[in-house]
């Protein structure tokens, strides 16, 4: 149905409108009749607040109201993200630090063991290395080929469910619901291992989750066992 506008105090032919874009575009002809018909204003929720103002009415001030606290509350999650990540690469500084200390292998399993528990609040932390030669104290032994029967041919990590294995958590792994494994590669050699961390949450690794962090940790573990040869 075709709508009428018309100006009647120029004497103004009708004009007749079948879509809005028209319409939209015929509406600043008319803006003073528009400011005056109160009536109309009143219909879109709108109040002439002066010549040359027009206040919202209350539903649009609901709708700004809507949007506003929509914008508190995603600024509120970022700032939640940021302190989070803040406060883990606080923690990881301080465990960082407590393994460069370690004195020997099994010292350095000892420290990544607890400081993960401690900082991080995971079931277990561990170092494993394929039986091509023999295996600090304290690590645990993959059989030749383990590394990437664990995590694949060519890849660097594996994090998830898929992740949990038992020779890399002994009993552990009955509380152990998703982990988290990364490749190292140790002495001139290149022995290929794995430093494991288990949680006992089912998201506290996820595959599509990234891996920086605890791949961080993992070179750090794979410079400090550098120091010392496997006799």
């Amino acid at each position: 149905m075709a709508t009428e506008i018309s100006d009647s105090e120029n004497a103004a032919p009708s004009v007749s409108v079948d879509d809005w874009a028209e319409v939209r575009a015929r509406l600043p002809q008319f803006a003073d009749k528009l400011k005056a018909d109160r009536p109309l204003l009143d219909s879109l929720g709108l109040k002439p607040a002066s010549r040359n103002l027009i206040d919202f009415g209350p539903a649009a001030l609901s709708r700004l109201e809507a949007k506003a606290l929509k914008d508190i509350d995603v600024r509120r999650q970022m700032e939640a993200t940021a302190r989070a990540n803040f406060d883990a690469q606080n923690q990881t500084h301080g465990m960082v630090i407590n393994l460069m200390e370690a004195r020997n292998h099994s010292d350095l399993a000892r420290r990544l063991n607890e400081e993960v528990k401690h900082r991080f609040g995971l079931m277990a932390a561990t170092i494993a290395l394929e039986d091509t030669g023999p295996v600090p104290l304290g690590w645990k032994t993959l059989d030749y080929g383990g590394v990437d029967y664990i995590i694949g041919e060519d890849a660097l990590s594996l994090l998830g469910p898929d992740a949990v294995a038992r020779v890399l958590f002994d009993e552990d792994v009955k509380r152990i619901k998703s982990a988290a494994a990364l490749r190292i590669s140790l002495w001139r050699e290149g022995r290929p291992g794995l430093v494991s961390f288990g949680s006992a949450d089912f998201d506290g690794f996820t595959p599509d989750m990234g891996a920086e962090l605890v791949a961080f940790v993992a070179r750090v573990v794979e410079r400090v066992a550098d120091r010392w040869p496997v006799l």
